[in-house]
């Protein structure tokens, strides 16, 4: 049997074996001058590959196959096609006319294929699902992570789960490769291949010490605004430099905190809230578990900005692959035990 990659060929040999047998009318259509007569269907796949990463090292990578692997399969495709298919333009590859004509049926086809597979085969999450790889900021990490653990292990007892740290610079071919199942990261605008979905939408809040002036109570809406911006706060960001997401939000109304103290997770900020006069700003579901042990308080965030939204992102490859599915329904069942998405 031929394979690729240890998977088999799926040879598509359409021999016209419905013609009507009259060689007047049909004398110019035969197997071998028909395009697609003995195109081999994985030759779509690589296609499909390369126009989502325009770079074939990168489509290489995702494919588990040498980049002469790649070019020799796009040289067969282009010599049936009689197109060049894809232009070096730069270190990319730019498609031509026809490869952007091709496209949209090409991923529609390969979505069927793959829906039919599925359908061929039945899924059981006791007996089906091994490993779950989820990418998420630091920030977030602590408090998400055990929920995702405890949930996840009642429902496949022998799964195994690990928490990498997101990169939105490689996540679109994380995800396509599969080196990560699913990635929880504050709204993005999705590049092309990835699919999200909201997860949770949360307002912010502010975590202080009880003696706090922002924390006595009969403020106004204004002396309590006037507070908060006077006073020193902790940002919490796992990127070295830049803007915390709160302050990007304040940016739009011409506020600048005045930012004391920058952490990489929101617990070991509400630990120095414990014992300093800053002021910590995040997410309300969240700030429940940070300040559970802690002698801080949960105060209103006296200024209106946007919600956050954490989005979950995959691969929009793998819509219908039912593991990934199954995952994608367990964090949303999982989410709305917690905060409904409103």
């Amino acid at each position: 049997m031929n394979t690729v990659h240890g998977g088999p060929l799926l040879n598509a040999n359409f021999q016209n074996s419905n013609l009507p047998n009259d060689n007047t009318s049909n004398h110019n259509i035969t197997p071998s001058r028909h395009p697609l007569s003995r195109m081999d269907l994985n030759l779509f796949r690589i296609f499909a590959v390369v126009y989502r990463e325009r770079n074939l090292t990168r489509a290489a990578e995702q494919l588990f196959l040498s980049q002469s692997a790649v070019s020799h399969a796009l040289g067969r495709m282009r010599e049936q096609l009689d197109d060049p298919l894809f232009i070096r333009e730069g270190h990319g590859m730019c498609p031509t006319p026809l490869a952007n004509r091709l496209w949209p049926d090409i991923e529609q086809a390969l979505l069927l294929f793959q829906q039919a597979m599925q359908r061929s085969t039945s899924f059981e999450a006791s007996r089906d699902i091994k490993q779950l790889t989820i990418a998420m900021n630091d920030e977030i990490e602590p408090v998400f992570l055990p929920q995702i653990v405890q949930w996840f292990q009642q429902q496949v007892p022998q799964i195994q789960l690990h928490s990498v740290r997101i990169d939105r610079q490689t996540l679109r071919s994380d995800l396509s490769s599969g080196r990560i199942d699913l990635a929880i990261d504050i709204a993005q605008p999705s590049e092309r291949g990835i699919a999200h979905q909201l997860l949770l939408r949360d307002e912010f809040v502010v975590l202080s010490r009880p003696e706090h002036p922002l924390a006595q109570t009969g403020l106004s809406v204004e002396t309590a605004a006037s507070h908060y911006i006077q006073a020193e706060h902790i940002a919490v960001s796992a990127r070295r430099t830049g803007r915390a997401v709160e302050d990007f939000l304040f940016a739009k109304q011409g506020i600048e905190r005045q930012i004391k103290i920058r952490c990489q997770q929101y617990e070991s900020a509400g630990r120095i809230v414990q014992s300093s006069a800053l002021l910590l700003t995040m997410p309300r579901s969240l700030a429940h578990q940070v300040a559970e042990h802690l002698e801080i308080q949960i105060l209103p965030l006296p200024i209106v900005i946007e919600d956050l939204e954490l989005h979950l992102y995959w691969d929009r490859g793998k819509n219908l692959e039912q593991q990934t599915l199954w995952f994608r329904q367990q964090l949303m069942a999982l989410l709305n035990t917690q905060q409904p998405v409103e």
